[in-house]
C-alpha cells in the first residue's frame, strides 16, 4: 500500500495440554511453549509494530507463590526486547543453577514465564495514543486466584459510551474511556458475579474456604460469563483471556469481522490472528487449522477440555476483505490465490485504458504488498495476449506473410518492477518544503526501460486511501522516465467510508475519494447535499442506534465510480506531472468474485455489519463539517 495505514493487532494463545516434563523429554527443552510463542508473535510482526506484550499463568502453584508473569514493551522491536527479557530470565537461571534449569519442577516452582497458558499481542497505536499502559494484555488482579483476569485482544467496539455507563451503573469507576477498559471490566464484572454465586452455593453445602477454592476454579462456567459479558457489545473484535487459575478462552464477534484461527492435538491448542504462522511454527497442513466460527468462544478448561461454544447469536457473516487484500501476510494459501484474482480481474479495465496497446505499455507494481496483485495482473495479460495471437491468426482466411506473422507472434507483455521503495527517511527534518522534497525519495525508479513519450506505465497498487504519496513521490518518481501515459491501479475498490472495527480509518477527510465527491458537489452546483447530511447526521445522535441510517451514502450518490476516479486523478496529479494520468479502481463486484468469503465491505459500500457502524460513520462526518480532528469512536 503506497499510503501505510496502522491496522489490525494480533493475537496468539498456546496451552499445553501436557506436563511441561512432556516437553522437555520429547523436544528437548523445558521453555517450548514460550519458544513457540515468540515464533507466532514474530511470524505475526506485521500486525503490529508500535508495542506488545506476553502473559502466562502457571497451573497449582502454592498460596505465596508468583502464578502469572506479564511483561510489555514498546516499539517496533517490542517482540524482540520481550523475549531477549525472557531469555536472559533463562539462562541466568541455567548458570546459577545447571543442575535444576533441566528439573521443570523446579522451573516452575522458581522461575517465571514457565506456565501452561501463555498469551501473546501485537499492538498498532491509534492516533497517537500509545504508551506502555496501552499495551495489551490487560491484567485484572485480585487475590482470589480464579477472580484474576488476563486480557489481551485484536478489537473496536462502537459504542463505548453505552458500555461505560452500564459500568457506572454497576457501580464501577472506570480510570478511563477506552474499549479495552470497558471489556476488561465487563468481563471481570461477571467472573466476580460467577465467583460469588459459586462461593454462596458452596458454602451453604458445608465446605471450607480452602476447598470452596478450587471448587470454584473447576466449576466456573466460562460461557455464561462471556454470554453476560458480550450481550451489548457492538464492534468486531477477537478477544482472548485466561483467569487466574488456568481457564482460557478466544471469543470472536457474531459477525465474523476480526479473523481468529486454531489447531488442537493431544499436546497443544494453539490460537492466531492468522492462518499461516500456525501452520509454520507447528508444520501443519492447511487443513488442519480451522477458525473459530462468529459468535462463538473456543474455551479451554483447566482440566484440560476444549470446546467451541456460542456466546452470541451469529449474523451474517461479513468478515473484513481488508484483511484479504492488505492485512494478513499473503503466505496464506487462500489469500495468496485471493491477490491474484483481485490483480486478474483488473485486466479488461487496464486494457481500456491502455487502448489494448500492449506493445507500448510496461506493467509494474507498487512494492511492497502489491505484488501478488500483481501477478494475477500479468496472468491476466499474458491470457489476454495469447487468446488475440491465436484469434488473430486462426481467423485469417487468406495467407499470412512472415512479416506479419512476425509481427503477430512478436507481441509480449513487458513486465517490469519500475518502482524500488527505499528505507525509511529519518524524521529529523522539520520544515515542511524540505521534508516534501525528502518524501519525493521516498520511492526510487528503474531507468531505461520506459520509451520516452512512447510508452504508457501501468502500476498497480494494492489500495489507495489518502493518495498523499502518489501525489508527492510515486507519480513524480514514474514521470522522470518521460511515459506519454501513467495509469495507477488500485487492487481495491474506493475507500469511501471509515473503519470502527480495528482499522485505523476512522476521519472522512483522510479518504481521497470523499474529497473528490465533495469536490464534484460543489462544481456542479450541488453544495447543499453537504448540509443536508449534515443536518440528517446531527439527527441522527438522537436516535436509536438500530434505527440510524448511513447517511454519508448521499454524498457519493450523484456520482458513478468512473466520475469520482478521474476526479481523484485530478486530485493526486502533482502541477508539474507531464504525462498524462489516469486512476483505476476495483469494482465492488469483483471484490466479492475475488474474496467470496469475505463480504466485510464497508469502508468500500457504507454497508455497516453492525449498528453501531452507521452511527461512526455519521459521527465522523460531523466532526468533517466542524473541523474536529478527532476519531469518531474510542479506543484504546
Amino acid at each position: 500500500m503506497s499510503d501505510a495505514i496502522k491496522h489490525e493487532c494480533g493475537i496468539a494463545l498456546i496451552r499445553l495440554l501436557k506436563p511441561l516434563s512432556y516437553y522437555q523429554e520429547k523436544y528437548g527443552t523445558p521453555f517450548y511453549g514460550i519458544n513457540k510463542l515468540y515464533l507466532l508473535m514474530e511470524k505475526q510482526h506485521n500486525r503490529g509494530q508500535d508495542g506488545a506484550g506476553i502473559a502466562t499463568i502457571k497451573f497449582d502453584v502454592k498460596p505465596g507463590n508468583r502464578y502469572i508473569s506479564r511483561y510489555r514493551a514498546m516499539g517496533s522491536t517490542a517482540v524482540a526486547d520481550i523475549f531477549e527479557y525472557v531469555q536472559k530470565k533463562f539462562a541466568s537461571v541455567q548458570k546459577a543453577f545447571p543442575d535444576q534449569s533441566k528439573d521443570t519442577q523446579w522451573l516452575k516452582d522458581n522461575v517465571s514465564f514457565t506456565g501452561e497458558v501463555l498469551l501473546g499481542h501485537l499492538r498498532y497505536g491509534t492516533h497517537g495514543k500509545n504508551s506502555i499502559e496501552s499495551c495489551h494484555p490487560f491484567l485484572r488482579q485480585n487475590n482470589w486466584m480464579s477472580r484474576n483476569l488476563v486480557v489481551a485482544g485484536n478489537f473496536n467496539m462502537t459504542n463505548v459510551d453505552e458500555l461505560l455507563q452500564q459500568l457506572y451503573e454497576l457501580g464501577q469507576h472506570p480510570k478511563e474511556k477506552a474499549d479495552t477498559v470497558t471489556v476488561l471490566e465487563k468481563i471481570g464484572h461477571f467472573l466476580d458475579d460467577e465467583n460469588q454465586d459459586l462461593f454462596d452455593q458452596f458454602k451453604k453445602e458445608g465446605y471450607s474456604n480452602v476447598e470452596i477454592s478450587s471448587l470454584i476454579a473447576k466449576n466456573i462456567d466460562v460461557s455464561k460469563i462471556l454470554k453476560r459479558s458480550a450481550k451489548t457489545w457492538d464492534g468486531g473484535y477477537t478477544i482472548a483471556g485466561i483467569f487466574g487459575h488456568g481457564d482460557a478462552f478466544v471469543m470472536r464477534d457474531p459477525a465474523g469481522i476480526r479473523p481468529a484461527f486454531y489447531y488442537q492435538d493431544e499436546e497443544i491448542l494453539v490460537v492466531a490472528s492468522e492462518r499461516p504462522v500456525i501452520q509454520t511454527a507447528f508444520n501443519v497442513p492447511i487443513g488442519a487449522v480451522k477458525e473459530i466460527k462468529p459468535g462463538h468462544a473456543l474455551i479451554a478448561k483447566k482440566d484440560g477440555t476444549v470446546s467451541q461454544e456460542m456466546f452470541r447469536q451469529p449474523v451474517e457473516q461479513r468478515s473484513c476483505s481488508f484483511e484479504r487484500i492488505y492485512f494478513s501476510r499473503g503466505s496464506d494459501a487462500d489469500i495468496y490465490k485471493e491477490r491474484k484474482e483481485l490483480g486478474r480481474l483488473l485486466v479488461p479495465q487496464v486494457l481500456e485504458s491502455v487502448k489494448n496497446n500492449i506493445k507500448n505499455t510496461v506493467f509494474s507494481f507498487i512494492p511492497n504488498t502489491a505484488e501478488v496483485s500483481y501477478y494475477g495482473l500479468m496472468d491476466g495479460i499474458n491470457t489476454y495476449v495469447r487468446d488475440f495471437q491465436k484469434e488473430t491468426l486462426l481467423k485469417r482466411s487468406d495467407k499470412i506473410s512472415d512479416e506479419e506473422l512476425d509481427d503477430i507472434l512478436s507481441i509480449k507483455p513487458r513486465f517490469e518492477k519500475l518502482n524500488v521503495k527505499d528505507a525509511k527517511l529519518r524524521t529529523f527534518i522539520t520544515q515542511d518544503a524540505d521534508r516534501t522534497d525528502m518524501v519525493q525519495h521516498v520511492y526510487d525508479t528503474t531507468y531505461g526501460i520506459v520509451k520516452d513519450h512512447e510508452d504508457t506505465i501501468v502500476a498497480i497498487d494494492d489500495s489507495i486511501v489518502r493518495g498523499t504519496t502518489l501525489k508527492q513521490s510515486i507519480l513524480t518518481i514514474l514521470d522522470r522516465l518521460n511515459p506519454k501515459k501513467i495509469v495507477i491501479v488500485s487492487s481495491a475498490p474506493q475507500i469511501r467510508y471509515p473503519d470502527c472495527y480495528g482499522i485505523d480509518m476512522s476521519r472522512m477527510g483522510e479518504f481521497v475519494a470523499f474529497e473528490a465527491a465533495i469536490n464534484l458537489l460543489k462544481q456542479r452546483g450541488m453544495a447543499h447535499i453537504i448540509d443536508e447530511v449534515y443536518q440528517k447526521c446531527l439527527l441522527s445522535m438522537t436516535q436509536d442506534v438500530n434505527e440510524i441510517e448511513n447517511y454519508v451514502k448521499a454524498i457519493y450518490a450523484p456520482f458513478t465510480d468512473e466520475e469520482i476516479s478521474e476526479e481523484i486523478g485530478r486530485i493526486v496529479r502533482p502541477h508539474h506531472l507531464k504525462a498524462e494520468l489516469e486512476v483505476v479502481y476495483q469494482t465492488l463486484d469483483n471484490l466479492h468474485k475475488a474474496c467470496p468469503a469475505h463480504t466485510g465491505d464497508w469502508y468500500f459500500s457504507g454497508d455497516y455489519p453492525t449498528p453501531g457502524g452507521n452511527k461512526v460513520v455519521n459521527k465522523a462526518y460531523m466532526n468533517w463539517i466542524e473541523g474536529k480532528n478527532v476519531r469518531a469512536y474510542f479506543s484504546n
